[in-house]
């Protein structure tokens, strides 16, 4: 496990990222970029204003401790981040963040070897921040395991993503680097995988909306994957000008007060 925190003086709210990576799996495939995208958004965090915590190949135990630290640091109109890379799975209607060490997936327990991103969500809700941003570079393959494979689930099996449960709660904003039931690009031989690559690109524009900036993100991970990797997002924010890096208002407005997963 590597840990680092970076604490930077802020005017008004605080603001905080916790930032991890996961590359070296120990039964599961090795995502090559994981570690440096994270190393690479953490410095773009700090850039603009952080306090981020940075963490790498965490195992289960080690990125419980990690989540729980963040939610019980949180406080009362705080800007929270949260990003994570490495491998993500979905399962009855949840998004799934898998730890280094998680056993092979055939017949694993994802209650007890994985953490549900939207349990850390609402956790984190309880702590009232003003704004909650997840950034999840991870795919969203449906996981099925062996004792799944039978009747049930062959009745499920063309359904299964029209029951799946949008994530959102009110002053939130989640991007995933694909679609409901999709993979995602760990960046095929380049430094950086694809919706982080384009993160990157635009994240440290100075008083821009987040909302923005994350449809120029779809935008040019579809140019580039040819409509092969669509990022998505869930919209729950409750105030206009969120800007990650810059003052209260941002130069363009986007209404709030309602949810939209497209």
């Amino acid at each position: 496990m590597a840990t680092k925190a970076n604490t930077n003086s802020n005017k008004g709210k605080r603001k905080l990222a916790l930032v991890i990576g996961i590359s070296k799996y120990k039964n599961l495939t090795k995502l090559p970029n994981s570690e440096n995208d994270a190393c690479c958004m953490s410095s773009a965090l700090k850039e603009i204003g952080f306090t981020v915590t940075l963490a790498l190949n965490l195992k289960y135990d080690e990125m419980k401790s990690a989540l729980k630290i963040s939610e019980d640091s949180t406080e009362h109109g705080d800007m929270i981040l949260f990003y994570f890379a490495g491998h993500g799975v979905q399962w009855q209607e949840s998004n799934y963040l898998l730890p280094q060490d998680v056993p092979h997936l055939a017949n694993v327990d994802l209650n007890k070897n994985a953490f549900n991103a939207q349990e850390y969500l609402y956790a984190l809700g309880e702590r009232k921040p003003s704004t909650t941003v997840f950034l999840l570079d991870c795919c969203r393959s449906y996981h099925i395991s062996v004792s799944e494979l039978g009747e049930q689930a062959l009745n499920q099996s063309d359904s299964r993503l029209d029951h799946f449960k949008p994530m959102h709660m009110p002053g939130s904003l989640i991007a995933f680097a694909c679609a409901p039931g999709a993979g995602a690009s760990d960046g095929n031989g380049h430094e950086n995988g694809l919706f982080t690559k384009h993160l990157l690109r635009h994240i440290t524009t100075p008083n821009e909306d987040i909302q923005l900036i994350l449809r120029d993100v779809r935008r040019e991970v579809m140019q580039e994957s040819k409509s092969k990797q669509i990022p998505f997002l869930s919209d729950g924010l409750l105030e206009r000008n969120i800007c990650l890096y810059g003052q209260s208002r941002c130069k363009q407005c986007i209404l709030g007060r309602i949810y939209v997963n497209y």
